[in-house]
């Protein structure tokens, strides 16, 4: 495994491990690699009012662009559990603003299984504004 993806599971499970998640129990963490070549990670935030929590995938990009970070290289998303997590479809339009064809989304699970996809894949009908 390259080292970029294994720093990239390293920070997402450290996110997972500060997670908010006292109503589901499901632990979130996600980590990007930015254009500037640094590593920013996020956890979920549940909150009881249910649609005002935060996906873990929003608060690393909400760490990237707050440090001047501009496009997705990379991004992980680690499951709590044997299944993978893929991104919500919220999330999965927040990747896409600061992505391109070329950034690889990448899923795991808590046994190391790791499935990628691009963008289109991910979001084959994407909201543009072109």
């Amino acid at each position: 495994m390259e080292n970029n993806t294994q720093k990239l599971i390293q920070a997402a499970k450290q996110a997972q491990l500060n997670s908010y998640a006292p109503y589901s129990n499901f632990r979130v963490g996600s980590a990007i690699l930015a254009d500037n070549g640094k590593v920013y990670a996020g956890c979920n935030v549940e909150n009881a009012a249910y649609p005002l929590g935060q996906c873990a995938e929003a608060g690393a990009i909400a760490s990237m662009i707050l440090d001047g970070g501009k496009k997705i290289v990379k991004i992980l998303v680690a499951s709590p559990n044997e299944k993978i997590c893929p991104p919500c479809g919220g999330c999965r339009q927040k990747i896409k603003e600061f992505a391109d064809k070329n950034t690889e989304i990448l899923m795991s699970d808590n046994q190391g299984n790791i499935q990628s996809v691009d963008i289109a894949g991910l979001l084959p009908f994407a909201f543009e504004l072109d």
